[in-house]
């Protein structure tokens, strides 16, 4: 086989795995999170940077002014899932990197002194770790429902600072009925890789 991951989980974290659309009332708990997370943080980034942030909304009153910034088609899953997940990139990230990448601590002013070079490596960086993100919440077997239709600015200036720019929102838990649409197609290994 080329793959030595368990048939299982590879259907687990890819083949069977969907963007949830409805779920369960079941709560996700902390402890649930802080494994999806103990998972995710080790996944490769530029650095080893971890611009990623996340913000838990659990209160009812944090969902209300979530909801409104939603796209409406996602606005009922979004004020239904048990837990939703704001993803934003932390744009300062770079003051971490004496910690994170001890063999050039350098990095954090001779790399990263621009913010927009902080931007733009914070949002490919934070983007990979949300990826990371998804696949830690399939492995402990919840269902994941990311989007990017919502005003993000909105959610920026609900939610965080200038320092933070959100990527999206996730709902996470256990699938609903009728969670799932039809499986879109995807391309074909030909389609995709070339050999040069």
């Amino acid at each position: 086989m080329s793959i030595i991951l368990d048939p299982a989980a590879q259907d687990l974290l890819f083949r069977e795995a969907r963007t949830a659309n409805t779920f369960t009332d079941e709560p996700v708990t902390d402890e649930q999170v802080r494994a999806i997370y103990d998972l995710a943080k080790y996944g490769p980034t530029a650095f080893n940077q971890s611009p990623l942030r996340i913000t838990l909304v659990r209160s009812a009153e944090a969902r209300e002014r979530l909801v409104r910034h939603m796209a409406e088609g996602n606005r009922p899953k979004t004020a239904t899932a048990p837990l939703v997940a704001i993803l934003s990139a932390d744009n300062e990230f770079h003051e971490e990197l004496p910690y994170l990448f001890p063999r050039f601590p350098a990095a954090k002013d001779a790399v990263f002194s621009e913010r927009r070079v902080r931007e733009g490596a914070a949002s490919m960086n934070a983007a990979l770790q949300a990826a990371y993100f998804i696949i830690g919440i399939r492995a402990a077997g919840l269902a994941a429902g990311p989007m990017t239709g919502a005003d993000l600015e909105g959610i920026r200036k609900e939610f965080m600072d200038d320092d933070h720019t959100p990527l999206m929102v996730v709902n996470i838990g256990r699938p609903g009925p009728d969670a799932w649409s039809p499986r879109a197609p995807r391309l074909a290994y030909d389609q995709v890789v070339t050999t040069v």
